[in-house]
């Protein structure tokens, strides 16, 4: 229907991760001007055809929050009269996740709000990454396609071969923890908490499930003022935990996280890309891999009218074999006990290592012809 043709557009909230994918792809990123008057109001002029095009629009709705959305919903509109032939909108960070539900009097559901502005704007499918709770995908009257981090974050703790370790989480985020755990080989323990009004806090209340005298890798969907994850942290050490790491997908790292971050005991904190990380922000205990593999083989997939799902499952095991790229920087990490993490290998190699190693998944004849 739309040929062996797509195009990718990005806004202004994450421009570097839209570059990174269009290099997975090998395709040239569109051409498009974003940007905001001196009254703040947002212009979109797109300087392409895109008539009956397969368009990819990847936009986070990360900081500054309001202005991403409404770059994402205007970038929307204007393929939508420009005749594009289907319109997706990636969203590798989903703000207002967390307002999912009715928990407290007169109070509104704004995840939902966001998803019937995306639908009306005219995007026809939604591809995202890690939603607060899976229930969103739900507020959607069009398809939506979720990814996860959890296998690239597993994969890099694997190559690290630690021992006696147990993978930490909340209830919230309990179902893709327990994949997590199951990755490594470790068990699995959930902290009860729960948060205090409407502040950027959180009550805990108990660690259930045997942590002393292990070392700890703390999981969630995402990382904001680094307060819960902090409380954790202390928790863990009145348990008597030697080592303490930290994963999530979405860097927030709304202030004071960064100075929480580097004055805890937390080892490492390995995080994606989905949210731009500021120079300022970067410390010697954060760690970056990019989701540009991830979403790119999910994109050129929803082209072809190929499973997404299949990038999970036990027998089609391409979050294994595809490239991770630490800091946009290529490189393979090897599985295997005897060879060092950091050790390159030559991807011919790697692929007929029975999908051991992770290498860059090549981009099929066509899709880079433009």
């Amino acid at each position: 229907m739309y040929s062996d043709h797509f195009d990718i557009y990005t806004g202004n909230a994450n421009p570097d991760l839209a570059r990174k994918i269009c290099r997975y792809l090998d395709v040239e990123l569109g051409k498009a001007e974003v940007f905001q008057f001196a009254n703040e109001n947002i212009f979109v002029k797109i300087l392409d055809n895109v008539r009956e095009k397969d368009v990819f629009l990847i936009q986070p709705t990360s900081h500054p929050v309001n202005q991403s959305i409404m770059e994402l919903l205007i970038l929307i509109d204007a393929f939508k009269r420009a005749s594009a032939g289907r319109i997706t909108a990636v969203i590798p960070f989903y703000a207002y996740g967390r307002s999912d539900k009715k928990d407290q009097p007169r109070v509104p559901i704004t995840a939902r709000l966001i998803a019937d502005m995306i639908t009306v704007a005219g995007a026809d499918r939604v591809l995202t990454l890690d939603l607060h709770q899976g229930q969103i995908q739900g507020f959607f009257n069009i398809p939506v396609d979720e990814l996860t981090a959890v296998h690239i974050l597993s994969n890099y703790f694997r190559t690290k071969h630690l021992d006696d370790l147990v993978v930490v989480t909340d209830l919230g985020f309990a179902k893709r923890a327990r994949t997590f755990a199951e990755l490594i080989d470790a068990p699995l323990a959930i902290i009860e908490k729960r948060r205090v009004g409407n502040l950027d806090r959180a009550e805990l209340m108990n660690v259930i499930g045997e942590v002393r005298g292990k070392r700890a890798i703390i999981v969630d969907d995402e990382i904001d003022t680094g307060g819960t994850l902090i409380e954790i942290v202390r928790a863990l050490e009145r348990e008597g935990v030697d080592e303490i790491y930290a994963a999530a997908t979405h860097g927030v790292l709304s202030d004071p996280a960064v100075d929480r971050i580097r004055t805890s005991s937390i080892k490492e904190l390995v995080l994606t890309d989905s949210i731009p990380l500021p120079p300022a922000k970067r410390i010697a205990k954060i760690k970056t891999f990019s989701i540009a593999p991830l979403i790119g083989e999910a994109i050129r997939r929803i082209h072809r009218g190929e499973s997404v799902g299949a990038l999970f499952s036990s027998d089609v095991a391409l979050t294994q074999q595809m490239l991770m790229w630490d800091d946009g920087t290529e490189r393979t990490l090897n599985l295997s006990d005897d060879l060092p993490a950091d050790d390159e290998q030559d991807p011919d190699e790697s692929a007929g290592a029975g999908g051991a190693g992770i290498i860059r998944a090549v981009p099929s004849a066509g899709l880079g012809d433009r």
